[in-house]
């Protein structure tokens, strides 16, 4: 049983002429031989996701998961489509503007289209404590307070356009949403920012990181925007109260209520499909040749330890805030899992990156700098054991903070710090949430006996070779 985390498609795109009613993706086999997966400078993801990671279909089905895409609209819409990765039957997919090939398009972002970096104060978690008494414990109140940080982000690309959503960080229009909604403008196209009071900005790119999914742009001309009070994940606790602030389908301010489902669950989101071992990178945005040129290096998978919800989450809230009761931004909206059957709408299963592993890249990409993150040194895979699943070891980096640790070919990995670790995506996940320089506790077993040993976390330097 293989299942398969990928972009969402955007909410205008209609299902003829692509891609997203065809079947299922097979595996990417992007790392190592068979469904071998690196956890090299960047920790991507692996070439499946395991059941025991999250909610899996029944025995003998393929699952494919994608990012947010913008809606498909069944209907004619006045304003184009919500952006956001191509849905495919079983997807999870991203909640927002690009969706699949929003990776490809990561290089033309870093052309004309940016600006330069901002030099004002890191963006931080509020020390406030996350007390629903805060807002008064309601959605309502949640929603007063911060929908007027929310905005809608238009954008427009080489022969297509679409919408997604955004978080305001500053007065002065620094905006967060993901990668797979800023990515559709390119070099060439143009993005606009509908704020809730009705204002309406231009906004260009300050920096973006396709390994996280995650984009900072800036609105210009802005000096009296509402910057949203930013929380920390961790504190967040199963069954929780949250709430879901975004346009799907391009209706701005729309705000949805759920709870927390679940925390840390292995999500894997691949900007491109394999079949039979050959990359077939889709092409929803019209980049054409381009895009085949970027292709092979642009291949993107994000893998992350998602917050789940059932807070209704549809193509167009990618980049939107997952917040809980204190009016505190915990999460990013960003993916999704289908039913299938061509359609892109929530069945209840969404998913939002956490807070804390998005704000150290937050930082990194105002500042002017290139993200970095954590790195382990191995490459993967499921342990085929049904007595003792984790992350069988198949190599190790010269070098590196597994090896540094004593971990060797042949090991499985079952936890990180107190974290169960069920497989290669598990364990990509878990070290996606750390940064570099981090210590972590590893369990594994060696010859059937349990060893622990301590890892200090190395870096990609940005994406460079280790």
């Amino acid at each position: 049983m293989s299942n398969q985390w990928t972009p969402f498609p955007h909410d205008d795109e209609q299902p003829s002429g692509r891609s997203q009613g065809e079947s299922p993706q097979q595996p990417q086999q992007s790392y190592g031989q068979d469904d071998t997966q690196a956890i090299s400078t960047s920790s991507t993801g692996s070439t499946g996701w395991s059941a025991s990671n999250g909610p899996g279909p029944s025995a003998g089905h393929t699952a494919t998961y994608a990012p947010l895409p913008p809606p498909a609209a069944e209907t004619p819409r006045r304003t184009g489509r919500t952006l956001s990765a191509a849905v495919l039957a079983g997807a999870l997919v991203l909640g927002g503007a690009a969706g699949v090939g929003g990776a490809a398009a990561y290089d033309a972002l870093n052309g004309n289209g940016s600006v330069s970096s901002s030099n004002g104060p890191d963006i931080s978690a509020s020390n406030r404590n996350a007390s629903a008494s805060n807002t008064g414990g309601s959605a309502e109140a949640v929603a007063s307070k911060v929908l007027p940080s929310v905005v809608q982000i238009n954008v427009t690309g080489s022969g297509e356009s679409g919408s997604g959503s955004g978080i305001v960080l500053s007065k002065d229009g620094l905006i967060l949403t993901n990668n797979h909604v800023a990515s559709v403008a390119g070099d060439n196209g143009s993005m606009r920012v509908d704020f809730d009071g009705g204002t309406s900005a231009p906004a260009k790119l300050v920096g973006a990181d396709p390994v996280t999914d995650l984009a900072v742009i800036k609105a210009s001309g802005v000096d009296d925007a509402v910057p949203a009070e930013i929380g920390k994940s961790s504190g967040l606790k199963v069954g929780e109260n949250v709430v879901a602030i975004g346009s799907p389908y391009g209706l701005g301010a729309t705000v949805t209520s759920g709870i927390v489902s679940a925390l840390n669950r292995a999500v894997s989101v691949q900007s491109s499909e394999s079949d039979g071992g050959q990359s077939q990178q889709q092409d929803p945005f019209g980049l054409g040749e381009q895009l085949q040129q970027q292709s092979q290096q642009q291949d993107q998978t994000t893998t992350y330890p998602a917050i789940q919800t059932d807070a209704a989450i549809n193509p167009g809230n990618s980049g939107g805030p997952l917040v809980n009761l204190a009016g505190q931004v915990v999460g990013i909206n960003s993916s999704i899992r289908t039913s299938g059957s061509g359609s892109s709408g929530s069945i209840g299963l969404g998913f939002a990156i956490p807070m804390d592993e998005v704000l150290p890249i937050v930082n990194q990409l105002k500042n002017g700098e290139t993200a970095t993150h954590a790195q382990l040194g191995v490459s993967v895979r499921d342990n085929q054991s049904s007595s003792r699943p984790g992350a069988l070891v198949a190599t190790t980096t010269s070098g590196g903070a597994a090896a540094d640790a004593g971990i060797e070919k042949g090991d499985v990995i079952t936890k990180v710090d107190d974290v169960e670790v069920s497989g290669s995506d598990s364990l990509v996940a878990t070290i996606r949430g750390h940064r570099p320089g981090d210590e972590v506790k590893i369990q594994l077993y060696r010859d059937g006996k349990e060893q622990t040993v301590t890892a200090k976390l190395g870096s990609d330097g940005g994406g460079s070779d280790s």
